[in-house]
């Protein structure tokens, strides 16, 4: 963030003096081209044999220096703007590092099973984003040799949303009702929101679908019970297609919202129940690697600077903490309170006979000569292999 910050600030400093430029430079020409029209309106207006006098000639080549002065100094400023706009590269390349090797675990891409799971991820993630001559392509090229079945979920979810898109609730509607009872253990509302949409489009068209509003309600009965509020508020603006609902005290159910809206619930509902996670896998990674990246290239440059750059031999575990936010906590985490260390494979949570949980490593440290723990929040006794370790 320094490193943009600090490539932020020559920009705008560029962009002040850009904008100051163009406003004098702008002023100097409209006061140039005022004097050449004086000039000439004054040569115009005397008689054809009249001759300059010394004062006139006096006037025109003051006029002239002028101008010619001023130009110059326009083509002077112009020449320094060249210095501040590279001024910008140069404060790009010296906040912005293009060597990340030193912060790459070696091998991480290597080998054909590697290869082949990123190329899997960059398909399916073309896949998510509708661009499917995309990831067939590389699908072929990468001889990935994906399956329809594995495929189709994917195909499936772009052309439901697309129709979305086009305020084509069909596609939508029909999944959401063969679904039902999934959605439904899920305590999904996506249906009912369809539902409503299309009853919105119905009151939208005013008296002369009436009648069709009428019939299609019996769609909510499903819903009464959990949705008593909007259903009281959809029925009350049949009340008012005479004098059309925009001017209506229900004339927010008809603002753009619900239709921006209802994409996203789609996306979140059919991810889960087709066991796909929401944002795509590898635009996940991409943000958090742009998050994580530039602590990690400065602290590496510390290292080197201070020739310490042996500490950080273990590229899997980072040498500072990097908190990219709670947009991207995905698990449960847990912190022994007796050596304040995160969790590990190796040093997983172990639970004690009295419910307190300390990790592996304190619960070793803490074993005294009988082989035996006490826990440090209360007077319990256990034997070491009494503990049971936690899965989160």
């Amino acid at each position: 963030m320094e490193a943009c910050a600090a490539v932020e600030k020559e920009v705008d400093r560029l962009t002040s003096k850009l904008t100051s430029l163009h406003e004098h430079e702008q002023r100097s020409l409209e006061e140039f081209i005022n004097a050449i029209q004086d000039i000439k309106r004054e040569l115009s207006e005397a008689p054809a044999d009249h001759k300059l006098s010394s004062t006139q000639v006096m006037t025109l080549n003051q006029s002239l220096k002028r101008i010619r002065d001023g130009v110059s100094r326009i083509s002077t400023e112009h020449k320094d703007l060249h210095s501040s706009v590279s001024k910008v590269g140069k404060t790009i390349d010296r906040n912005f590092i293009s060597d990340f090797t030193a912060v790459l675990t070696e091998g991480a891409c290597e080998g054909e099973d590697n290869q082949r799971l990123l190329n899997e991820v960059i398909c399916e993630h073309f896949l998510r984003q509708g661009m499917l001559e995309i990831a067939e392509a590389l699908n072929e090229d990468a001889g990935l040799n994906l399956s329809q079945e594995r495929k189709e979920p994917f195909l499936e979810l772009h052309r439901i949303l697309e129709a979305l898109k086009n305020k084509d609730l069909g596609p939508a509607l029909q999944w959401a009702e063969m679904h039902r009872e999934r959605l439904s253990e899920e305590n999904s509302s996506l249906e009912f929101r369809l539902h409503r949409l299309y009853f919105i489009h119905l009151i939208r068209q005013g008296n002369i679908c009436q009648r069709e509003a009428l019939l299609y309600a019996r769609n909510f009965a499903p819903f009464a019970s959990q949705h008593a509020r909007e259903l009281q508020s959809l029925m009350g603006s049949l009340l008012y297609l005479r004098e059309g609902v925009e001017n209506s005290p229900y004339s927010h159910l008809l603002e753009p919202i619900y239709w921006q809206e209802i994409c996203d619930v789609f996306t979140k509902d059919a991810c889960r129940l087709m066991g796909l996670s929401v944002q795509s896998p590898l635009s996940v990674c991409i943000q958090a690697g742009c998050q994580a990246l530039p602590p990690l290239l400065s602290i590496r440059q510390v290292m080197l600077q201070r020739q310490v750059a042996g500490v950080w031999s273990n590229k899997e575990e980072l040498p500072v903490e990097i908190d990219l936010g709670h947009h991207y906590h995905f698990h449960s985490i847990f912190a022994c309170p007796i050596l304040r260390q995160q969790s590990t494979h190796s040093n997983p949570p172990m639970r004690l006979v009295c419910g307190h949980v300390i990790s592996k490593d304190a619960l070793s440290k803490l074993s005294n000569m009988n082989n035996r723990v006490k826990c440090p929040y209360c007077p319990v006794e256990q034997m070491p292999s009494e503990a049971k370790q936690i899965f989160f």
